[in-house]
């Protein structure tokens, strides 16, 4: 069972395991798929405010909270029990290209050259690590969810804005991924 668990799952079975979890939502519980909120209701159970965006029950989103919190200890059992030993697979045209960009490291997720304590106090690191995290914060709260609450959820309840949502993530993650990531990689 260790084994199957530490392989990577093929898509057809993550995806529909996913994908299922919106019905089960809404017909067990009526609640949405999303885990963006989930700082929003943190924010209001430990900062007592007056400001209308904090000031609402937060005890009515607990749930939300619980998921999150089981998404954190999945990841840190997943890291210290189940994690693959096997290098991370990357193609060979791949991992030329990130050599050209000063990354070879690829026994981890994410590589070291970029996301360490050490990179944090440089420019690049600021730069990709602080300003990107911002980014993607603010871009999720303007956006009104993140990427699973509409690519998952809002794009299989037929939500036009979610629709616009996700087209948007996706060409923001190819305008990266092609131009601003090696940008940052090349400082």
């Amino acid at each position: 069972m260790i084994e199957f668990l530490q392989q990577p799952w093929p898509w057809y079975v993550a995806g529909p395991l996913i994908g299922l979890m919106v019905p089960l939502l809404l017909i067990l519980s009526n609640k949405t798929f999303g885990i963006s909120s989930s700082l929003r209701h943190v924010c209001a159970m430990c900062i007592p405010s007056k400001l209308p965006f904090l000031n609402y029950n937060w005890r009515e989103h607990s749930w939300n909270m619980i998921f999150a919190l089981g998404v954190i200890i999945g990841g840190v059992l997943t890291q210290a029990f189940f994690k693959n030993p096997e290098p991370i697979a990357i193609s060979e045209a791949t991992q030329n290209s990130l050599a050209e960009m000063g990354v070879f490291s690829y026994s981890e997720l994410i590589p070291t050259e970029v996301f360490s304590w050490e990179n944090l106090f440089t420019l690049q690191g600021f730069l990709m690590l602080v300003v990107g995290g911002f980014l993607v914060g603010f871009g999720t709260r303007y956006a009104g969810g993140c990427t699973s609450g509409h690519s998952i959820f809002g794009l299989s309840t037929l939500q036009l804005p979610s629709l616009v949502a996700t087209m948007c993530f996706m060409i923001g993650g190819i305008l990266s991924a092609w131009f601003i990531v090696p940008f940052l990689l090349s400082l």
